[in-house]
């Protein structure tokens, strides 16, 4: 039987927190697994617009984010995404706090993926719902191009078998 590896999954996690644009926005990836990722924003004033509400620019980012890292763990390890259109539909202000973004997996294709995601506040209020449509690559934009980039260690094997017995 073939499972997602925890420490593939651990070592992503902790080499995509080590993006420039990630540590910019206060944007932490937290989990990610099989359909699903967690992503929070620590909103701060660099998050807010001219009137002192949440920017759409943040909610759509940190939506992206969570819609891709959504569908990650099911794609072969040589594969990457790039994302081609993104819809965002937004809820409700917010001024300051955490943003919990949950991102799901909607449908996995050998050349495009579809993923939601939802901001939330810290009583599980709406703020911002989001579709992303991704073309699957091959050899561009993979996970290791962000390994490169971030100067992450080497990925342990994605996938691996599990004995039975």
């Amino acid at each position: 039987m073939i499972s997602l590896n925890p420490d593939h999954v651990q070592t992503v996690i902790n080499a995509i927190n080590e993006s420039p644009y990630f540590k910019h926005l206060s944007m932490t990836v937290k989990d990610m697994g099989i359909g699903y990722s967690v992503v929070e924003l620590d909103m701060g004033n660099e998050h807010l617009n001219p009137f002192g509400g949440i920017h759409g620019g943040a909610y759509a980012s940190v939506i992206d984010t969570a819609a891709y890292w959504a569908t990650y763990c099911e794609l072969d390890e040589k594969v990457g995404l790039i994302s081609i259109d993104l819809k965002i539909d937004y809820l409700s202000p917010i001024r300051d706090g955490v943003i919990t973004t949950k991102g799901r997996r909607i449908k996995m294709g050998k050349s495009m993926c579809l993923a939601e995601a939802t901001a939330m506040n810290k009583d599980n209020k709406w703020l911002a719902h989001g579709t992303s449509k991704m073309m699957v690559t091959r050899g561009l934009q993979t996970i290791d191009d962000a390994l490169k980039f971030t100067g992450s260690k080497a990925l342990p094997p994605k996938f691996i078998t599990l004995n039975k017995g």
